[in-house]
């Protein structure tokens, strides 16, 4: 299993991004697939996932402004970031799990983490 994320680099506050996770190894349409991101000194948190039911789900601080997107004929997950501020930097990781609570960092499967940086 390889999740590989792309799409992130460096905007202003207020701008837009769209960063995107392409899955394989196997099939992926019974697994939820969420978005965590990492600031320096800090500890991992949940952003946003999308169930296998096509359900999403949002942290409080990015509700309104992120949204997540599945496509399970190509196996991608997409995160699309808009009015970007300047606390929402850091490295974003795409994973998968099979069940349990969508906010938990306990996924079975991560990607290998893509940086945005979002200054002032």
């Amino acid at each position: 299993v390889q999740l590989q994320a792309s799409g992130g680099g460096l905007v202003q506050a207020g701008d837009s991004l769209r960063v995107s996770c392409a899955a394989s190894g196997r099939k992926f349409i019974d697994d939820t697939m969420g978005w965590f991101r990492q600031a320096p000194g800090k500890e991992r948190e949940f952003v946003a996932a999308v169930s296998r039911n096509n359900n999403t789900y949002y942290a409080d601080s990015v509700k309104g402004r992120f949204t997540v997107s599945r496509d399970n004929a190509k196996q991608t997950v997409d995160l699309q970031m808009d009015s970007l501020k300047p606390e929402d930097t850091g490295v974003y990781y795409c994973a998968v799990k099979r069940g349990g609570l969508i906010r938990a960092l306990n996924y079975d499967y991560w990607g290998q983490g893509t940086q945005v940086t979002v200054s002032s």
